[in-house]
């Protein structure tokens, strides 16, 4: 058996310590008053009886009481030499001079708070700190956000370090296009493009560097992303330098700093995500795999300089001064202007409102001002997670845009947002956009299993927010003549679907979903599908002999895919 510790010397914290010798202190003054109180019974007893006799003493060893209270008190003196010292080590420590009325005696020992002393600083006496200030609460950090749409639903990262936090993403799909077009490809989508073939549509490798309040991002687009994105930019048309390649294989890259201040504000320029339309540029972030039109024709990324305000840790405001809609470089002589606006007051609900405007984003139209309001609000309604159903959540989205002002000088007619006006040469179009979305989503087993159900409609006269169907190589800075962009064209169009995924870990997602799209004219590839035999010829401006493209009002696919995050 280990020999016992006597009590100076167990490792206590000092004040653990004062604590202890002063329960022992008064253990020993009780000793002492109950040994006088028995001494004094004793005497009294005596001196009034007849017995003049003493008992013997015993032989096992134990002091008479004379010698064990003079032992007391010698081992009561030593403790109060002690606890001075002790005190005078904590008032040293908290900045105070030791006071003779503050020495700790056994009356008084509730005047010690272990709460109070717990985070006392560590300085050596005679030292002096300022108390540290405590740093605001990090923005959202005080629930769990993996639920929503268009946030990863990985928890931790796979590594990290103090430098960097490394994220890599795969992203591998295989189209069923009940229309069965004869060149596998499909038009009016920004997430799938190809039928009955396996196809990376997104390998994404970078992550968070981060490092003294200096921050940066990087990821690349790899794979039929790096070709479809920029295809739907008609900047780089404008001026020299090919912008489109430039950028062809990042999605995000950005640098900036912290400040700390308020809940924090981040300053970054770069290319970042735009999140007009609520659902991520990475699918594997979102509940569905084809988002509806409100998100597959908005932006999803900015080029340019943002700042993230946090006031408070359950609202974002985050001013951007931007190229331009979804471009890499100016459509004209102005920059876009936008905010976001981001409130979460408890874990069950997100509120996003994203202001675009000023922007003048019409290739060769200088005249013609851009303005857009996205607004959704994602809601939790139920969550137990000890129970087969476990969660379930809903999320609605309403846009509302328009362009305005003056055509092109003998190219184009001038806009509005509230109707067509005018006659002949002053003629103005309605030009806007108006849609919505909406997605119901289940979990099942402990987020093993997620059912989504959702869709949306769109009205978009003027066309300016479609995507043009890519016929014989046609994209934003050719346009086409088998489908026009032009002021007063309609366009209405409305979608519906149903996905369906297996989550076995929380890093990869396998999908499969059922989607219906209809729109009031021609936009979808048909059977025929919509490449000239041999290949793509010539101009994509102008018609081609001889071929006419397969455009239908309907279509239906089965999209799967495996989606892997890092």
């Amino acid at each position: 058996m280990m020999p016992k510790k006597s009590l100076f010397t167990i490792k206590l914290p000092l004040t653990f310590t004062v604590l202890a010798m002063v329960f022992s202190l008064g253990t020993v003054q009780g000793a002492l008053a109950q040994s006088a109180s028995q001494e004094n019974l004793t005497a009294d007893s005596v001196a009034g009886s007849d017995v003049h006799e003493t008992q013997p003493a015993n032989n096992t060893g134990t002091a008479k009481p004379d010698s064990t209270n003079a032992e007391l008190l010698r081992e009561l003196e030593q403790m109060r030499a002690r606890i001075e010292q002790l005190e005078s080590q904590l008032k040293a420590q908290s900045g105070k001079p030791p006071q003779p009325s503050d020495h700790l005696m056994p009356p008084t020992v509730q005047n010690v708070s272990l709460s109070s002393t717990a985070n006392l600083p560590t300085a050596q006496p005679g030292s002096e700190q300022q108390p540290e200030k405590q740093p605001a609460s990090e923005p959202f950090a005080f629930a769990d956000w993996t639920w929503l749409t268009g946030n990863p639903r990985t928890k931790t990262p796979a590594f990290d370090s103090k430098f960097f936090t490394p994220e890599i993403r795969a992203d591998v799909s295989y189209i069923y296009d009940f229309n069965h077009p004869a060149d596998d490809t499909i038009g009016g989508s920004s997430e799938i493009f190809r039928a009955s073939e396996f196809q990376v549509t997104q390998l994404g490798v970078g992550g968070d560097f981060h490092f003294d309040n200096v921050r940066g991002r990087l990821m690349t687009q790899l794979g039929m992303y790096s070709e479809t994105q920029p295809r739907n930019d008609a900047s780089p048309a404008r001026g020299q330098w090919d912008l489109a390649d430039a950028y062809r294989y990042v999605s995000e890259a950005y640098g900036g700093y912290h400040l700390n201040v308020l809940h924090g504000i981040n300053i970054d320029a770069g290319i970042f995500m735009s999140y007009i339309g609520l659902f991520s540029f990475y699918n594997f972030d979102n509940w569905a795999y084809q988002p509806s039109y409100v998100s597959s024709n908005t932006p999803w990324f900015f080029n340019g300089v943002r700042i993230q305000i946090f006031p408070t840790d359950k609202l974002k405001v985050e001013p951007w001064f931007i190229n331009g809609w979804q471009s890499y470089g100016r459509f004209n002589g102005r920059p876009g202007l936008g905010v976001q606006i981001l409130y979460r007051p408890n874990g069950s609900v997100s509120i996003v409102a994203n202001q675009y405007g000023l922007g003048r984003d019409t290739l060769g139209v200088p005249e013609r001002t851009r303005y857009h309001s996205d607004n959704s609000i994602q809601v939790k309604y139920y969550d137990h997670p000890e129970r087969r159903l476990d969660k379930m959540a809903f999320t609605f989205t309403g846009d509302a845009g328009c362009e305005s002002g003056a055509g092109a000088a003998g190219v184009s007619a001038g806009v509005n947002c509230f109707g067509n006006s005018g006659t002949g040469a002053n003629t103005r179009f309605k030009q806007s956009f108006l849609g919505y979305m909406i997605y119901d989503r289940f979990w099942f087993h402990k987020d093993l299993y997620g059912l989504t159900f959702g869709g949306g409609q769109i009205n978009n006269p003027g066309r300016y927010l479609v995507l043009l169907p890519p016929i014989n190589g046609a994209n934003a800075i050719t346009g086409s003549p088998y489908f026009t962009e032009n002021p007063g064209d309609p366009f209405k169009a409305w979608d519906a679907s149903v996905t369906a995924d297996y989550m076995p870990r929380q890093y990869i997602t396998f999908r499969v979903e059922y989607d219906h799209r209809a729109a009031n004219v021609p936009y979808f590839t048909g059977s025929g599908g919509i490449t000239p035999a041999g290949g793509n010829t010539g101009n994509p401006a102008v018609l081609v002999p001889g071929f006419t493209p397969d455009l239908v009002k309907r279509q239906n696919t089965i999209d799967t895919a495996i989606m892997v995050k890092f």
